[in-house]
């Protein structure tokens, strides 16, 4: 009988054994699973809220992006296009020279100056050295390029009479630069 008695509180020491056991690696560690799974399915739900409410906005950002596409649009209508700054330059040497021939004026040489960087844009220089037969058309030929589109800027001029004893001609040196984007 002593013998059945140990062997009986030997079986429930092994049993309670096994139950903690069983309870410590086997049900603790299926809630630990099961929790970070929850808290894994939470993040996932609230990215995919984030993703919806994104996905709902895109109409807005549509008419926004095309408001700016505009407005860029607008703006590149204020710059001299050209494939290089070089195409760029003589763009623009062909406007002023355009300009002032068509009001009148006369020029003896055009050289491109040095193009600045301001990142993403670059000004280009021109200078021009002409003649104007009065002040009357100097003034209107620096309205014109000044009012020009793609915007131009008079950067510097200096004028000078040709002839002391008939002031009537006028000796031009102009600087003209505008922004441009390319490449």
């Amino acid at each position: 009988m002593k013998g059945s008695k140990r062997l009986m509180v030997m079986m429930l020491l092994m049993i309670m054994l096994l139950s903690i056991v069983m309870y410590r690696y086997g049900y603790l560690e299926i809630q630990r699973n099961i929790s970070s799974i929850k808290d894994a399915q939470e993040i996932k739900t609230k990215i995919i809220e984030k993703y919806i409410t994104l996905i709902s906005e895109i109409p807005n950002l549509e008419k926004e992006l095309a408001s700016l596409k505009e407005i860029r649009g607008f703006y590149n209508t204020e710059m001299i296009e050209g494939e290089t700054y070089s195409i760029a330059s003589a763009s623009l040497q062909d406007m002023v020279k355009g300009i002032i021939t068509g009001m009148g004026g006369k020029v003896s040489s055009e050289r491109m100056g040095q193009i600045l960087d301001l990142g993403k844009f670059k000004v280009i220089n021109v200078n021009i050295d002409g003649a104007m037969p009065d002040v009357k058309t100097l003034s209107d030929a620096l309205y014109a390029i000044e009012t020009h589109t793609p915007s131009l800027f008079v950067r510097e001029i200096d004028v000078s009479i040709r002839d002391y004893r008939e002031p009537r001609e006028l000796g031009v040196k102009v600087g003209v630069s505008a922004l441009t984007s390319g490449k």
